[in-house]
């Protein structure tokens, strides 16, 4: 998913204690309600000296007789203050989103969305770069992914080989789709990779052309 960049400019201070909130990622349930926050980003204070921070674990305990806090949040386009209730001082803050990641993440977005939009007519041209785009991005959507693999097959061009070899999968069951899908590129092109050095070559060579060995 792609972010909005307009949040990397928004400033927001806490009424609290002054100091400026943290832009960070948004869970992906509000703990309140069960629905979305509505929003990808949130505007949390993470300051541990805030006052609010610091008097919400008395408040709670005597309340709710839970140990926790509060860390005051806003919305990207709103000025409503809400409270967060944190169980610990480090909750968010591995959420924090910095200006070079979002960055980052938005050009892979990018790149995934034009990939995607690319596949509709790769065939026609020919052109295998869309097909691997997705298939070596890990963060690409699934369905994406698994629709590059049947037009690697109807592509049918062992270049794809060398780099899918390159490539760590995580998803091991695409992995396999995908190695099914280059045995039937080598055989269709009547190729086979060398066992020793795993080279492509004539699928009736009795030596492999690149190491030597016997096969």
């Amino acid at each position: 998913m792609g972010y909005d960049l307009r949040f990397l400019d928004v400033e927001k201070i806490c009424p609290h204690c002054k100091e400026k909130m943290s832009c960070c990622e948004a869970p992906p349930i509000h703990v309140g309600d069960g629905l979305g926050w509505g929003s990808d980003v949130l505007f949390i204070c993470l300051n541990d000296r805030c006052p609010l921070f610091l008097n919400g674990w008395d408040q709670i305990e005597r309340q709710y007789g839970h140990h926790a806090s509060y860390r005051y949040m806003e919305l990207p386009d709103s000025k409503e203050g809400n409270f967060m209730m944190v169980g610990n001082s480090d909750a968010f803050k591995g959420c924090v989103i910095e200006r070079e990641v979002l960055l980052a993440q938005n050009e892979r977005f990018s790149r995934e969305k034009e990939a995607v939009e690319g596949l509709k007519t790769c065939l026609e041209e020919n052109n295998l770069d869309p097909v691997l785009t997705l298939l070596l991005d890990e963060a690409a959507n699934g369905s994406a992914r698994q629709s590059a693999v049947q037009y690697l097959i109807k592509l049918n061009d062992t270049k794809c080989i060398d780099p899918i070899r390159n490539h760590s999968f995580r998803d091991t069951a695409l992995e396999h789709e995908i190695n099914v899908a280059i045995n039937g590129i080598l055989k269709a092109n009547f190729k086979k990779e060398c066992p020793h050095c795993m080279e492509i070559i004539k699928a009736q060579a009795k030596k492999c052309l690149h190491c030597k060995e016997d096969l």
